[in-house]
């Protein structure tokens, strides 16, 4: 079983990813990729077990937009550090379609990228990359003091003569 960075901590996850021709299994929760789930979508609508979404970069997540309170845990695939495509999905789940499950980045997650996936409302993270993982268990994780774009729930003040410049109040 892999474990999951979450709260502070790595902790066991107790979500499987299935490969889009393996069977779901009867017990547990499921992650599915965006593709499998629109194909099936009929049949997991009775299925009442906790399910979970996997969506790669580029990836329409509008499709599903009907569907997010559905899921437990969306997963948002960060192949490589140069693809940022998917922090603009989960702003959009958090904000437009009002998402409030687990928004989890997987894949080459690299410790410079946390406090702007936190940012954008990614709660935790399957890691990969080595010197990340010692980072988190060790809890150095930087920050970032100053922002360009605002967060509507958050108190925010202007930082500077720039009138996009955010500062977090504390």
């Amino acid at each position: 079983m892999a474990d999951i960075f979450r709260n502070g901590r790595f902790e066991p996850d107790t979500w499987r990813t299935l490969a889009d021709d393996e069977a779901i299994p009867p017990e547990g929760g499921v992650i599915l990729s965006l593709a499998r789930f629109e194909a099936e979508r009929e049949h997991l609508s009775g299925d009442n077990r906790p399910l979970g979404l996997h969506v790669a970069p580029g990836e329409a997540i509008e499709a599903v937009a009907d569907d997010v309170s559905r899921f437990s845990v969306i997963a948002l695939a960060f192949p490589s550090y140069t693809d940022g495509r998917n922090y603009s999905t989960a702003r959009l789940l958090r904000e437009r379609y009002g998402y409030r499950g687990e928004l989890r980045a997987v894949g080459n997650v690299l410790i410079d990228q946390v406090p702007l996936m936190r940012r954008c409302g990614i709660d935790a993270l399957v890691v990969v990359n080595e010197p990340t993982r010692r980072r988190l268990a060790e809890g150095r994780i930087p920050e970032v003091p100053v922002f360009y774009q605002p967060i509507p729930a958050e108190a925010e003040a202007p930082a500077g003569h720039r009138a996009w410049g955010r500062v977090r109040v504390q």
